[in-house]
């Protein structure tokens, strides 16, 4: 078995601080989309989540995204409070969660972020997250997830 990368490592370390012990897996065939990952675990596409980084009127926050969903802006406007919802850049994105696009696990981020939880997710009893690296993720309940994060349960998702 091969050692996890540091930014995994990292990660799982974090999240012990936080009272989380998380079983990370490595799928080399990559889990950098929600598509990939779901083929690499075997788990519907639905099970994964994508924590999507976004700043608000300017401060970053993370939303949890069901990879069968596209999020929609008017509606992460809406339950931010309204204002302006830019997607974050790549610098923005490791500078708020330490963490590099396509591996950026839903929390143990280098500061608290507000998060916000596509209710999509809560149908499932186990969905799948990145751990830290981009075909490292770990399984864990929506529920504590939410619980971890204390996000906001709310639709984020695109109309079909």
């Amino acid at each position: 078995m091969t050692a996890l990368p540091a930014s995994a490592v990292r990660f799982i370390d974090a999240a012990r601080e936080l009272g989380v012990e998380v079983e990370a897996r490595e799928f080399p065939e990559g889990t950098r989309t929600a598509e990939d990952a779901a083929k690499a675990i075997g788990v519907e596409v639905g099970q994964i989540v994508k924590s999507l980084i976004f700043l608000a009127n300017g401060e970053p926050i993370v939303c949890f995204v069901s990879g069968a969903n596209r999020l929609d802006n008017s509606r992460l406007a809406e339950a931010t409070g309204g204002g302006t919802i830019t997607r974050a850049d790549a610098d923005t994105v490791r500078e708020a969660t330490g963490y590099a696009i396509g591996g950026v696990p839903p929390f143990a981020h280098v500061r608290r972020l507000t998060t916000y939880c596509d209710p999509d997710l809560l149908q499932y009893t186990t969905v799948w997250a990145a751990a830290g690296a981009p075909h490292t993720v770990f399984p864990i309940s929506p529920q504590k997830l939410v619980e971890i994060t204390q996000a906001t349960v709310t639709d984020l998702k695109e109309a079909a």
